[in-house]
């Protein structure tokens, strides 16, 4: 399975981030490769999770199909059957965990949205009573939902450093208050769209982000991946009890571990024991059919 950026020695790499590998093809494309690498408190952890990347390259797929209606993505394809030939030689090892893509100019800032309190906006309402300038009602637990979802922008740190939580009107200041408006409309109507799709499969959609950028066109573009367990927070229905850490199909398992160990959040991290790995998988894999209706196994097989 593809790992690090060295196994394409032949592709012009462009950068790395946590979880993917990015080449370019040719002048206006570029390959996302999704690693089996999972981080935790914007820490590379050493131990993989196995079939990760194509879990997340699934999930993605399926989502920008779900809301081709309401915004366009990047994604060209993601049938290696159909990349250019320069990619042929690693058609087996990008089968089913990669996507070739439009090159963009990215936004430089991260757009999050928000159902329900918890994670890093929960400690910004703990300590002023309000997220990115959303003033709250008083009294919100861990988990709690909020009266309406928010917009809560964040900036684009670099791999190991922390995303900080930043207003609309610094997001505005950054990308320009019409990109802003764009950003912040396109977000919560993907988030409503995509929170509805959830609750119909039993799942709450707590939180996720999003990543924009304009193409050689100008047009604004949802790109890298959405809606996977790795940048959403997703909750069994059923379970939810506002008031503690929610039982989830995404990394949280793995950060209750490790908080668990005493780790003091310095990279590389303890390795994962064998229990943490899979269970983890399994509750990456639950998220994958219970959203899509679909089996993995066929995913995999059929990619």
């Amino acid at each position: 399975m593809p790992l690090t950026h060295e196994e394409f020695a032949g592709l012009t790499h462009l950068g790395s981030g946590k979880v993917r590998e990015l080449f370019a093809v040719g002048d206006d494309s570029v390959l996302l490769v999704a690693s089996d690498r999972i981080s935790a408190f914007d820490v590379v952890l050493p131990t993989d999770i196995p079939d990760k990347g194509a879990v997340l390259t699934g999930l993605s797929l399926w989502w920008f199909d779900q809301l081709a209606d309401i915004v366009p993505s990047h994604l060209l394809s993601a049938n290696v059957d159909e990349y250019p030939d320069e990619l042929a030689p690693y058609s087996e090892q990008l089968r089913g965990r990669s996507m070739l893509c439009r090159r963009l100019s990215m936004v430089p800032i991260e757009c999050v949205a928000r159902g329900y309190l918890t994670g890093s906006a929960l400690n910004d309402y703990r300590r002023t009573g309000s997220v990115s300038g959303h003033t709250l009602p008083t009294g919100l637990l861990d988990g709690s939902r909020l009266p309406l979802p928010i917009y809560t922008p964040s900036t684009k740190a670099p791999v190991g450093e922390h995303d900080e939580n930043i207003s609309r009107a610094d997001a505005a200041t950054r990308v320009g208050t019409q990109v802003a408006a764009d950003l912040e409309r396109l977000t919560l109507t993907i988030f409503g769209r995509a929170t509805d799709l959830a609750a119909e499969r039993g799942i709450i959609l707590a939180d996720t982000k999003f990543e924009f950028g304009h193409d050689t066109d100008g047009v604004l573009r949802l790109a890298d991946e959405i809606l996977t367990p790795d940048s959403s927070r997703f909750w069994p229905v059923d379970s939810w009890q506002p008031g503690r850490s929610q039982p989830s199909f995404d990394k949280q398992f793995i950060r209750d571990y490790l908080i668990s160990t005493g780790w003091d959040r310095s990279a590389p991290g303890p390795e994962l024991p064998d229990p943490v790995v899979e269970a983890t998988r399994d509750r990456y894999v639950e998220a994958y059919e219970r959203l899509t209706g679909m089996s993995f196994a066929d995913y995999l097989a059929t990619a």
